[in-house]
C-alpha cells in the first residue's frame, strides 16, 4: 500500500470522554496518514448540542460520521444514539459505537438502537492503529456515506 493520506470529504465528530484515548485514537489517525477533520466533544449533551449546531456550534460543520464511546458523562452513548436516531435531521448520520465495552447486551443494545457499526477500543496503541487504520480505509474507500445537508 502506498503512503498517500487517506481522504475521504467528511468531518468526523469524536464523542469521547477519556483524555488518553482522545490522545491515541489522533494519534492513530496522523499514523495512518488520515486526514479527516476529527472533532472532539467529551459528554453526550455536548455531542447533542454539536450535532444540532446549538450554542458555541451554531457555525459547526455537520459530520458525515459519528464515533461515540457508551460511558459518558451526562448523556450516555445510548442516550445520544437513541435521541440522534429519533431526529429527523440526525437520523441519517452513521453511528459508530467505539468503546472498551465488551459486553454483548451493549453489543445488541447498539445494533438495536440504529448504529452501523460497534468497535470495540483496543487499549494498546498498536492495536489501536491497526484497527483505526482498518476502520479509515473502510469509511473512505468501500461505505458510501449520506451526503452532508
Amino acid at each position: 500500500m502506498n503512503n498517500q493520506p487517506i481522504t475521504q470529504s467528511v468531518d468526523i465528530l469524536l464523542a469521547e470522554d477519556n483524555d488518553d484515548d482522545i490522545l491515541l485514537i489522533r494519534e492513530s489517525f496522523a499514523d495512518a496518514k488520515i486526514v479527516n477533520v476529527l472533532n472532539v466533544v467529551r459528554d453526550g449533551e455536548e455531542a447533542l448540542a454539536y450535532l444540532r449546531r446549538e450554542g458555541e456550534y451554531k457555525d459547526a460543520v455537520m459530520p458525515g460520521l459519528l464515533l461515540l464511546d457508551i460511558n459518558m458523562p451526562k448523556k450516555n452513548g445510548f442516550e445520544v444514539l437513541m435521541e440522534v436516531k429519533a431526529d429527523a435531521a440526525l437520523r441519517h448520520l452513521p453511528v459508530v459505537m467505539l468503546t472498551t465495552s465488551q459486553s454483548e447486551a451493549d453489543v445488541v443494545k447498539s445494533y438495536s438502537e440504529g448504529a452501523c457499526s460497534y468497535i470495540m477500543k483496543p487499549t494498546r496503541f498498536e492495536e489501536l492503529a491497526r484497527v483505526v487504520k482498518q476502520f479509515a480505509l473502510y469509511w473512505a474507500l468501500v461505505a458510501r456515506i449520506p451526503a452532508r445537508s
